[in-house]
């Protein structure tokens, strides 16, 4: 038999998922054009079940691939970033940049990046006030003087608590109540330390002497800390989602999913809580720091990202740029969400190599090359991008950038394409999907 406690827990859960549905319906269709579809909804387990594969978002007919860029140093540290909506419906991405930080932190920096859900106001917000919440606490101040380790570690934690119980409250008071969601992956850096913080499934990775050092582990209901804190709370895992609805099991926001009574905070279906790690700098070997949402990390994996990301550097110290191959690429691959992208640059990092831009020119030149002779082969009639390509991916091309491959090179081969065809009539942004190869 059943304690009261349990019961009130597994109510409490039933509510979270009624509301949750509800939530889902309700934004759906004011922000999209169709309603997904429905498959199925049962009881299993004393819990109701929603399966769809699409219920997190909707497509365009073809990618927006304008981008917002920054740049900047200061610190030792110089950064780039790109972000790019993508295929999206809407973008919900956000990311921080902040190098000199206030209140005696004048050498310390703060990066992050935001992959918002169900809506950008969370993503938003804490873009704009999450490192206020975590330099502001007493946690993080300590005593006198620079915080020690433990205060930043246990300052971050509690500002990220903070941050979400403020925006509950905020939400709570407002007639239309806020249901998104945000995950959060960042770095602050201090001149002896890097604190990689993380909450949700975007990720964060370290490159030293030219291999990842470091990464950060993506936040998932199926990982067995995660999925018992969420069987506790009266919640399930289905179809690697939380009750069958949300792919991540820590967030700021999705306050639907943090309404079981009885349970503080970290014990929710869904975590506001951040894992930090600190890592002691070395001048001589760390080379850079990538924060990426998932948009990026579906179709890379953090070595793939980690070779591609050096052999840009040793072509170009624009930062952006690199950046902005990062996004195009991931495109490329078939990544079909909003892509948000932070490069940090330590001082050793990889440097523009003359043999390197060589090599990249003489690649570029070759591939030029390729597309007219695969053009003129075809005879009468014009060949389609995706012919090209396709052709090309079948091909043993040499020296093509590491991670990126022939994906990354994908905008050079569709310059040279509507070179020699200035009035072919294709789609070719429909093509931007993995199905081309």
């Amino acid at each position: 038999m059943l304690e009261f406690g349990e019961i009130h827990s597994r109510f409490s859960s039933l509510i979270c998922i009624a509301k949750t549905i509800s939530v889902f319906i309700k934004q759906r269709s004011s922000s999209y054009q169709h309603l997904p579809s429905f498959r199925c909804l049962f009881r299993t387990d004393h819990l109701l079940y929603l399966e769809d594969q699409d219920i997190m978002g909707a497509f365009l007919d073809k990618p927006k691939m304008e981008k917002h860029n920054a740049q900047g140093q200061g610190n030792g540290l110089r950064y780039g970033l790109s972000s790019m909506q993508g295929w999206r419906v809407e973008m919900e991405d956000a990311h921080t940049a902040v190098i000199g930080l206030p209140s005696g932190l004048e050498t310390w920096s703060f990066f992050a990046v935001y992959d918002g859900h169900a809506g950008s106001q969370v993503a938003k917000y804490c873009c704009e006030h999450l490192l206020d919440h975590i330099t502001n606490n007493q946690d993080f101040k300590g005593s006198a003087g620079a915080p020690s380790v433990e205060n930043v570690k246990n300052g971050i934690r509690t500002g990220f608590l903070e941050i979400d119980e403020h925006m509950r409250v905020m939400s709570e008071k407002k007639h239309g109540a806020d249901r998104s969601g945000s995950t959060a992956v960042g770095v602050l850096i201090s001149p002896q330390h890097t604190y990689f913080i993380n909450c949700g499934d975007s990720r964060g990775l370290l490159c030293r002497n030219r291999k990842v050092h470091f990464f950060t582990q993506d936040h998932k209901p199926s990982n067995p800390l995660e999925k018992e804190r969420i069987q506790n709370a009266g919640g399930s895992v289905m179809i690697q989602r939380v009750n069958g609805s949300l792919a991540v099991s820590r967030a700021l926001g999705d306050f639907d999913y943090k309404c079981v009574h009885g349970k503080g905070p970290t014990e929710q279906l869904v975590s506001p809580e951040p894992e930090v790690h600190d890592i002691e700098r070395s001048e001589e070997d760390d080379q850079f720091i990538i924060l990426a949402c998932d948009g990026i990390w579906d179709v890379m994996g953090n070595e793939e990202l980690c070779d591609f990301v050096r052999s840009r550097l040793e072509v170009t110290d624009d930062l952006e740029k690199v950046c902005n191959e990062v996004v195009d690429t991931c495109l490329y691959k078939g990544s079909r969400d909003n892509m948000s992208v932070i490069l940090i640059c330590f001082p050793n990092a990889p440097k523009v190599s003359p043999e390197a831009v060589k090599k990249e020119a003489e690649l570029d030149k070759y591939l030029e090359s390729r597309v007219e002779e695969i053009i003129k082969k075809q005879g009468e009639g014009v060949p389609d991008l995706v012919h090209v390509m396709r052709t090309l991916a079948s091909e043993n091309i040499p020296s093509l950038p590491p991670g990126g491959e022939l994906a990354s090179k994908r905008n050079v081969i569709e310059a040279v394409y509507n070179r020699l065809n200035p009035y072919k009539n294709d789609d070719t942004d429909s093509a931007s999907t993995d199905d081309m190869w």
